[in-house]
């Protein structure tokens, strides 16, 4: 790692006491760091993470956000999720203490080559196909962000002349100051986390922060097909490279390849890691097959975009799965599509009843109360031939800590019924 005596001494609270909260917290206190963590939520995932600190020293308060907890800093840290206008961030501000990301905290340390993603959709699949590019041309790669460990969980590891391909959210880039990828991507812009920004254009303008620190020597990789991103050609010092889906080439598959190519990789070279590609978990992934039912998680389906492309992979009768917490989404673009390929849609979660009122009439709508509860339903409904989609188009945070645990809780509900056969 690089600059690691900055951190000595310096006293930083770290807010957010997930997977990238522990990981942070560690990685400061091996730098000599004074850290403290807090967390509004108290509950059987914040308590356990307090064994996985390396170190008693290391403050946690759970439950609440106290002032005394930030006043007096040397930094704030983010862990991914929490909003800019959380209290911790608010009070930071009031005592002028500076915020940065998790991400921003491991660049500052890292020695590697950053290749950074962002998008409305795809992210996780194009960073891990990247990856997979790197790993198949003798790289040495580290794929991280919000797949898989948090950045800073494999800073330590990372040495000159390796790589970083790094999944990266809106939230984390608000809070972003020196942060510069040597390749960053924009997969797509669309309407996505409008519970989180006013409008479009303040969720464009926190993607568009991937590229504010790049400069001529840096690539910044666009989907040409999307008129927002063309247009951000005009905003960036960066070496511009479009991508574009073909016939032979998904945009995701695109991305890849154009990234690669930058590094000199060729495209014979790219398309055995597509062929040979299995997918990533919770994103159309195939689970069992009952009764010749097939049961598909696409958890990872946050967006309406994403499930629409979820419904059009598939195409067999679908009993689709969706809900959770609302983010202010148009569900009206994916009814006609969903009229076409959907039997029955089940809803579950705080979003049910906005979902409802746009589907009623539509498809028939019933409504459960877990999702346990949906795939029994879904089961007893589905007949011989049809698929069981979870496609959520909606965030998790209502029911589950994070698309992953809801995905796992899916494939569980699954196995039961195996088991039951």
């Amino acid at each position: 790692m690089k600059d690691t005596a900055y951190f000595k001494n310096k006293k930083v609270t770290i807010v957010g006491f997930a997977r990238s909260g522990v990981n942070a917290a560690n990685l400061l206190y091996d730098l000599g760091a004074k850290v403290s963590i807090t967390d509004n939520k108290d509950n059987a995932l914040t308590r356990a993470n307090v064994i996985k600190l390396k170190s008693t020293d290391i403050k946690v308060e759970l439950g609440n956000h106290s002032r005394e907890i930030v006043q007096g800093r040397d930094f704030v840290v983010l862990s991914p999720g929490v909003p800019s206008k959380a209290l911790p961030v608010i009070q930071a501000r009031e005592f002028k203490v500076p915020v940065i990301s998790e991400i921003e905290l491991a660049y500052l340390l890292c020695p590697a080559t950053i290749i950074a993603v962002t998008g409305s959709n795809g992210k996780t699949t194009t960073t891990t196909l990247i990856g997979k590019v790197l790993e198949a041309a003798g790289k040495k790669v580290f794929t991280c962000g919000n797949i898989g460990n948090p950045f800073s969980g494999e800073v330590e590891k990372a040495k000159d002349g390796d790589y970083i391909c790094l999944e990266v959210s809106s939230f984390q880039l608000e809070t972003i100051d020196k942060f510069r990828p040597k390749i960053s991507v924009i997969l797509n812009f669309s309407s996505n986390h409008l519970d989180w920004y006013n409008n479009m254009q303040e969720y464009l303008a926190a993607k568009s922060r991937i590229f504010m620190n790049q400069a001529r020597c840096d690539y910044l990789v666009l989907n040409y097909d999307d008129p927002v991103l063309r247009d951000l050609a005009k905003k960036t010092k960066a070496k511009i490279i479009f991508f574009f889906s073909d016939k032979d080439l998904n945009p995701n598959q695109a991305a890849a390849q154009a990234v690669g190519s930058i590094l000199g990789i060729s495209k014979d070279l790219c398309l055995k890691v597509f062929r040979e590609f299995k997918g990533v978990e919770h994103r159309q992934e195939y689970v069992a097959e009952i009764n010749n039912i097939k049961f598909i998680n696409d958890s990872k389906a946050t967006t309406v975009e994403s499930a629409i492309w979820a419904l059009k992979s598939i195409v067999q009768p679908i009993i689709w799965i969706a809900g959770g917490r609302d983010k202010g989404l148009d569900y009206n673009i994916i009814l006609d599509l969903a009229r076409k390929t959907v039997k029955e849609i089940i809803l579950i979660g705080e979003a049910k009843d906005r979902i409802k009122k746009v589907f009623n009439g539509v498809l028939p709508v019933n409504e459960a109360a877990s999702l346990e509860d949906a795939v029994d339903l879904a089961f007893k409904r589905a007949s011989n031939g049809d698929v069981v989609l979870l496609s959520p188009m909606c965030s998790s945070y209502d029911m589950f800590k994070d698309y992953e645990e809801r995905g796992r809780c899916f494939k569980q509900a699954v196995k039961k019924l195996v088991n039951k056969k």
